[in-house]
């Protein structure tokens, strides 16, 4: 026999069940999410289409860093910026806050997170700061985003995850960077940091790929795949001044990564910083942002050799567009590369990354 709260509750999940769900077509088929801080200080979530031009905006408690967007529902995760420890789920159709996550005590948010193949499940990197190590966190959309368990990264500091086309296996940068929140963003374990790229599967199976040791400063941050599979990471140099590796690299599951870099000039002119990756629209190319070297380097996909770079001031968010690319700046700025389209110019300051829908 049913009590009354069990009653409510199934017919709540039948009504929510004959409740026509809202599309992304109906909030105007935005192409892109980006957070942004407004000339008042403030910060917000920003709904994007193909040329740039604003679809919809709705406020953040914080400064945000990326989002992700539900694969078929109008639904948008703000993440804040690393080590913030929240995270808002926002209906784009009338701004309302669906729910507000909140890391458990002891860890942060890495400002990135992914959905399952099927949306059901929103998969978060986090840092256990007290135990040193990275841990993938499961939410559950059906229940209403309640966080149902957590799964290891592979690694420590795992930032960017993204889920490989067609299937439930992510990869998983893990940065390698230990950071503690008393401490901000300094690295607390440079003399033992190891990046890695792990390939996660729901079960918890880890396949973990590492750089050559000499390269273990060289923290694995962002990531970007192909349709057909094909990895792209893009990296920030930690170690010495005067050295500059290679910022990106590419790999395909069960094979060796493979690094590439600019002519010495320009590479150096990156800072050691690669900000956002990104492949093309055609999947021809790939490219890089670096914000302090205010430049976006554009590479061949399939064998990595270095085709152009175009500047600009404080570039970092990168997505694809057309068969090329679009790109999104501290300056307010938003420009096509390699695509058709103007620039378009917004009174924001946009943060690091550009996020397709």
């Amino acid at each position: 026999m049913l009590t009354g709260s069990r009653r409510g509750f199934l017919a709540g999940l039948l009504a929510s069940s004959m409740t026509p769900a809202i599309s992304w077509a109906n909030v105007g088929a935005p192409q892109y999410l980006s957070a942004a801080k407004t000339p008042d200080g403030a910060f917000r979530i920003y709904g994007l289409d193909g040329a740039g031009r604003i679809l919809f905006d709705h406020p953040l408690p914080g400064r945000g860093h990326a989002a992700c967007a539900h694969p078929t529902r109008a639904e948008a995760v703000a993440f804040a910026r690393r080590p913030g420890t929240f995270a808002h789920v926002i209906n784009c159709q009338n701004g309302e806050v669906l729910a507000e996550l909140h890391s458990p005590e002891g860890r942060h948010f890495m400002g990135h997170g992914v959905f399952d193949l099927a949306g059901d499940l929103l998969l978060t990197p986090e840092n256990d700061y007290e135990a040193g190590e990275g841990r993938i966190a499961i939410w559950d959309r059906r229940l209403g985003y309640r966080r149902v368990g957590d799964l290891p990264s592979g690694g420590v500091g795992p930032h960017d995850m993204q889920r490989l086309p067609g299937q439930d296996r992510f990869v998983i940068a893990n940065g390698g960077i230990d950071t503690h929140p008393e401490s901000g963003r300094s690295p607390l374990n440079l003399p033992t940091m190891r990046a890695n790229l792990a390939l996660m599967e729901l079960d918890g199976g880890l396949e973990v790929t590492e750089l050559d040791l000499d390269l273990r400063l060289n923290s694995i941050r962002h990531l970007t795949v192909r349709a057909d599979g094909l990895i792209g990471f893009a990296m920030q140099w930690q170690g010495k001044d005067g050295q500059h590796p290679p910022l990106l690299g590419m790999m395909r599951a069960g094979e060796a990564p493979r690094l590439f870099s600019a002519p010495e000039a320009l590479h150096q002119g990156m800072k050691n910083y690669a900000g956002s990756i990104a492949f093309s629209g055609n999947g021809r190319l790939v490219a890089i942002t670096s914000p302090r070297g205010n430049a976006v380097q554009l590479f061949n996909a399939a064998t990595g050799a270095f085709v152009r770079q175009v500047d600009e001031v404080d570039v970092c968010g990168l997505s694809a567009s057309g068969d090329g690319f679009i790109a999104t700046s501290g300056t307010g700025m938003i420009r096509s590369i390699g695509a058709e389209g103007e620039p378009a110019q917004h009174e924001l300051a946009f943060d690091n990354h550009l996020i397709a829908v």
